[in-house]
This record gives structure tokens, C-alpha cells and sequence, in this order.
């Protein structure tokens, strides 16, 4: 059994096997994969006595959880009305060239990043707007986001 089982295995356990604490679960268990492995909420499902189509139904209900694996920075470039009017796909499209992706490549090959266009992140005032995991950065243009990304880079290489 490799190590990210172990940690599922404890974090099941640290919720005493409560079907009613699926969700805390599923976060938990998210924060060491990058996303939710079928594998695992099988798993899950199991060891929590409910069926797996209850798991899958809760994993994908909440836009906080994914099935699809992402980079340890999930970058969401507003799209929405504001965002687009002030070039927001013009960011989209540096932080592609920048980082090598497509539209149907979404995450590096090192796992380190992956790009989303997001309808609205509810900050129009400040667009457009760029969301890095928690960090929220406003009034971004082109230059401002490879400078934002130069920043994200520079932090993997001093092992941040």
C-alpha cells in the first residue's frame, strides 16, 4: 500500500468510519491527491457502509471537489462579462504560451499548474480579475501576470 492509502486510511479513521462526515473526508482526502481518485472514493464508499454512487454524487455536487488530477496551483482566469471586456482572455492566452497548455491541456506535464477560465469570481470592480489557490489578484494585465507566474516559478525553485 502506497503512502497517499495510508493517509486516506487515517483520515477515515480520524472521522470514526461517519457516513455523515463524507464531506470533511473528501477534502481532506483531496489536499493529498489534488483531486478525488475513483479508486478511493470506492474506498471511501466502503469503509464509510454507503454506496459509491453517493460518494460520487457528493464529489461531484460541490464544485470544490474534482475528479480530474490538478497542479499545485490552480490558476482561474475570470472570463466573466467584466473580466472579458478588459482582455481577460489575453491572459488566458500568455499563461498558455507561458506554461506550454491548450485548450484541452489544462495542467503541466510536472504537475505544478493548471489553468482555468472561470465565469465570475465576483470581484468586477477589480477586473480582471486572477485567482492563485487563495490569492486573488486584480486589475491584472498581460505583463502583471508573467510577472505573478516568474513569482509562482521562483517559489518551486526556492523549494517554497
Amino acid at each position: 500500500m502506497d503512502e497517499k492509502m495510508k493517509l486516506v486510511q487515517e483520515i477515515v479513521k480520524k472521522h470514526n468510519n461517519e457516513p455523515k462526515q463524507l464531506i470533511p473526508i473528501l477534502s481532506e482526502v483531496q489536499e493529498v491527491y489534488r483531486y478525488l481518485p475513483e479508486e478511493v472514493m470506492e474506498y471511501i464508499a466502503i469503509e464509510l457502509g454507503i454506496t459509491g454512487g453517493q460518494v460520487y454524487g457528493s464529489a461531484t455536487f460541490y464544485a470544490h471537489f474534482t475528479l480530474e488530477p490538478k497542479g499545485k496551483y490552480v490558476i482561474k482566469v475570470c472570463d466573466g462579462t467584466a473580466c472579458h471586456v478588459k482582455k481577460s482572455t489575453d491572459i488566458i492566452r500568455a499563461i498558455q504560451q507561458d506554461l506550454n497548455l491548450t485548450d484541452k491541456v489544462h495542467t503541466t506535464d510536472d504537475g505544478l499548474f493548471t489553468l482555468e477560465a472561470v465565469a465570475c469570481v465576483g470581484a468586477c470592480g477589480i477586473a480582471p480579475v486572477v485567482v492563485v489557490n487563495e490569492d486573488v489578484y486584480g486589475s491584472v494585465t498581460v505583463p502583471k501576470m508573467m510577472e505573478i507566474m516568474k513569482d509562482y516559478k521562483g517559489r518551486e525553485e526556492n523549494n517554497e
